[in-house]
């Protein structure tokens, strides 16, 4: 472990534990890694979206700090439902935005390529979210590993480690998750 990410588990755990400057302390230390992960999924989004990545940031960090009694394990743990509360932050705008696309209140503006875009992007990510939901009823581990793959951007390694698994057993339910994924939201 390297002394910063040491440093990091201890202060998460201090945080757990009700000390609330190791918040304070914790925060310049885990700004930029919260930026790059904010930056996968903002990569993914089609570009001129409304949520910036330091938005996206921002957000995150305000649903970790009410996220209360957590017992943190460490900074993967940490990254995990970072990575969890950003894909939530971007589902719960896409779905905004295709209650907005079925006119729940929105302006009527006149259609073109680019609302076409943004539509079917909205779709992709709902449809990716509820794909993942059902994944997570019928093998929860298999859920967590795409999210921390996929959304949190953790190595097999990191992965591993946050999970109490081997790798290998990370790699086969990776692979099987993503293939098992592709297919269920073709099928949609």
């Amino acid at each position: 472990m390297t002394p910063s990410s040491h440093e990091v588990t201890k202060l998460l755990k201090d945080w757990s534990a009700g000390d609330e400057s190791a918040l304070d302390k914790l925060m310049p230390l885990v700004y930029d890694e919260l930026r790059r992960l904010a930056h996968q999924h903002m990569r993914r989004e089609k570009r001129g979206h409304t949520l910036q990545t330091s938005a996206l940031v921002n957000e995150a960090y305000l649903r970790l700090v009410d996220q209360g009694n957590i017992n943190w394990e460490g900074r993967g743990h940490f990254f995990g439902i970072a990575a969890r509360l950003m894909r939530q932050i971007l589902v719960d705008q896409a779905r905004r935005r295709n209650f907005a696309k079925r006119g729940g209140g929105a302006i009527r503006v006149s259609l073109n390529e680019a609302t076409t875009v943004a539509q079917e992007q909205s779709a992709n990510v709902v449809a990716l979210e509820d794909a993942l939901k059902s994944l997570e009823k019928i093998d929860p581990r298999q859920g967590e590993i795409v999210e921390l793959r996929f959304f949190g951007g953790l190595s097999i390694e990191e992965t591993a480690n946050v999970l109490k698994v081997s790798t290998g057993t990370v790699m086969r339910d990776w692979t099987f998750a993503r293939a098992w994924l592709r297919k269920e939201m073709s099928a949609r």
